[in-house]
């Protein structure tokens, strides 16, 4: 994976996370998981890495950004 730029992590509540998993699926839903809660830049794709088992995922995620469900008309 790539290094961590400084400004993904330049205040508190901002997160960089880096995902390892055992298949594709797995660390899309994961993922997934945390968009439905927090703001989060999502990744596209998986990775993975030459020699080593599984797949990998880095996502940004923003704590003070609450996902909020939109109101539904009534």
């Amino acid at each position: 994976m790539e290094l961590i730029n400084e400004t993904h992590v330049s205040r508190p509540g901002l997160l960089v996370v880096d995902v390892a998993a055992a298949d594709d699926a797995t660390a899309l839903a994961f993922q997934q998981l945390l968009a439905e809660r927090w703001a989060t830049a999502t990744a596209e794709r998986t990775t993975r890495d030459a020699g080593q088992p599984g797949v990998r995922l880095r996502c940004y995620l923003d704590l003070s950004q609450p996902n909020v469900p939109a109101a539904t008309p009534h």
